[in-house]
């Protein structure tokens, strides 16, 4: 296989939404760092929304990224909590991957903590390719071939040899 078409693992982001809840923020915060062991950011409201009490500047989820080595150790983990099962319409069709996970508690390895309680997390896999740096670089930024760009048959292929994730049909 040509070098530059080997699929690897960009990036993956962890992300609770709390909405104005400031305890479920709070807890969301905690889980995710009982999960990776990293501090999350918290990611604030950028627009009004006045029929859902919703103002710039207030704290509404928080995320983080994992990436290299980290992510690869993780993913694993996130996958069997839901028993390396996906479905097509968690695969896109320029290389990501989303899902969530109910609870907490199926990931293995993670402890219930009841000051958390029961709650869940979403999970978004970025697959990239080496030649994705063209479209992030400051110089001579240019977008990626046709050609290069990760399809999703592509992606489910990757997940089905690297990680052995069963694609199940629609939910």
């Amino acid at each position: 296989m040509n070098a530059m078409k080997r699929i690897r693992i960009e990036k993956l982001t962890l992300n609770v939404g709390a909405g104005k809840n400031p305890d479920l923020l709070k807890k969301g915060i905690k889980l995710l760092k009982n999960i990776s062991g990293i501090n999350p950011v918290q990611t604030f409201t950028m627009k009004r929304i006045p029929a859902w009490g919703l103002r710039p500047g207030l704290p509404i989820g928080c995320k983080l990224t994992l990436r290299g080595k980290n992510a690869q150790e993780l993913l694993p983990r996130l996958l069997d909590a839901k028993s390396n099962v996906l479905t097509q319409s968690q695969f896109d069709n320029v290389g990501n991957v989303s899902f969530g996970i109910h609870e907490y508690i199926d990931v293995p390895g993670v402890k219930y903590d009841p000051e958390i309680g029961v709650m869940g997390f979403q999970i978004c896999l970025t697959l990239d390719r080496p030649g994705y740096r063209v479209k992030r670089r400051r110089v001579m930024t240019r977008p990626v071939s046709k050609k290069h760009i990760i399809t999703k048959t592509e992606s489910m292929e990757f997940m089905k040899q690297a990680f052995n994730v069963k694609i199940g049909d629609q939910e």
